[in-house]
């Protein structure tokens, strides 16, 4: 791997570790043997890189998200809904789960600005794919008024778990409870 590789690899590992605010740019250096000039000549600051390995590392869920390609329930069904949701909360489950991060930069995003502006950017793109996960289809068909509809949907019900499970994992709703929570919402909306 080249320094721009090494850096990214390293910064995921400190995130890991230290997350945001505690990763310093010679935490970065030391993890991933690099040097201090390397960071603005290949990412602009320490806060980009760290912005783009979270990035990535949200990324990388994504074959975790879709359960290794095996999604029950036809597209937009309420055994796919849970399915996905399943999938999703294991990896809340795991211990050092990179989500905690996710809380982090909601509660410390006005103190690092850059990350925040970066990983607002990304997140359109998220909200994007995850209607694909509970939908089928291809991102690229997505419309935009899909991805701000529905899209959202889906990444604010995914912020409300992560902050559930990193708060109090033990009370925290399975999937089984949100299908069925989404279908009493669905038999209320409908006049009988």
């Amino acid at each position: 791997m080249g320094h721009r590789e090494d850096l990214l690899e390293g910064a995921k590992r400190c995130l890991l570790a230290k997350g945001f605010v505690r990763t310093t740019a010679r935490d970065i250096v030391k993890e991933s043997g690099t040097n201090l000039a390397s960071i603005g000549y290949h990412y602009g600051s320490k806060d980009a890189l760290l912005a783009q390995a979270y990035i990535e590392m949200v990324e990388g869920m994504s074959d975790a998200f879709e359960g290794g390609g095996e999604l029950s329930g036809e597209p937009g069904s309420l055994e796919r809904f849970a399915d996905v949701w399943a999938n999703i909360i294991s990896t809340m489950r795991e211990p050092g789960s990179m989500w905690r991060l996710s809380m982090e930069i909601v509660a410390m995003g006005d103190q690092l600005p850059e990350v925040r502006e970066h990983l607002a950017r990304a997140q359109r793109e998220g909200a994007r794919g995850i209607v694909t996960l509970f939908h089928g289809g291809s991102e690229d068909d997505v419309p935009d008024e899909r991805v701000d509809t529905v899209g959202y949907f889906y990444l604010t019900l995914m912020m409300g778990l992560v902050a559930q499970w990193t708060f109090d994992p033990k009370s925290a709703p399975e999937a089984g409870q949100l299908a069925e929570g989404l279908r009493q919402v669905i038999e209320a909306a409908i006049p009988k």
